[in-house]
């Protein structure tokens, strides 16, 4: 389906039913009278077999003195939350393509690094499952950790700075779905203390 990730017969459990009854009017028009039409409460089955159970009478009546009020009221009111959750997902993709993944080359001794790596939660990436694959890639230590203002990151034993860019602008396992110009390397040197 295209519009939402339903299958055609839930379309109306989610917020977008106006939509849909749109998309499968166009794009099959006798399922569509099938599942809304008006005297009948159709239910499709997976093998494509319908079976018809006639509404009651009591039921019949209650739709029939429904007001057209009421029923504009409900039109708005399903009209108000599919554009609330539009705007919901506009939202979620603007954040997420304004987002920066950082990938920081910290020196901790003479000759030896950890790489760093903030921003992943972001593209929807698993920290856990992402460490998990840089330690076994690199055959050293990852983990998740918090940083000082509440955020997580992982951190990875090595530097790995240029192969990790590597493998996000691939999209390698886990790390899929962030865009190459949303990656920034930086340096982090350790301070040298005074003679």
């Amino acid at each position: 389906m295209s519009v939402c990730t339903f299958p055609i017969e839930y379309c109306e459990f989610g917020s977008s039913i106006t939509r849909c009854k749109e998309w499968l009017r166009e794009v099959n028009p006798e399922l569509f009278d099938g599942l809304y039409s008006d005297g009948e409460y159709k239910v499709y089955l997976r093998q494509r077999t319908d079976i018809t159970y006639p509404l009651t009478e009591a039921l019949q009546a209650k739709i029939g003195t429904l007001s057209l009020e009421a029923q504009a009221k409900l039109e708005q009111d399903t009209a108000k939350k599919e554009a609330k959750a539009e705007a919901k997902a506009d939202a979620a993709l603007k954040k997420k393509l304004a987002s920066q993944v950082t990938i920081k080359r910290i020196e901790r001794t003479k000759r030896k690094h950890v790489t760093s790596i903030q921003g992943l939660e972001a593209f929807g990436i698993d920290l856990k499952k992402a460490a998990k694959q840089l330690a076994s890639k690199f055959a050293t230590g990852a983990s998740v950790t918090k940083t000082p203002t509440g955020a997580e990151e992982i951190v990875v034993q090595g530097d790995v700075a240029e192969d990790i860019r590597e493998l996000l602008e691939e999209g390698v396992g886990v790390l899929k779905g962030v865009p190459p110009d949303n990656i920034e390397i930086t340096e982090e040197k350790k301070k040298k203390g005074s003679d």
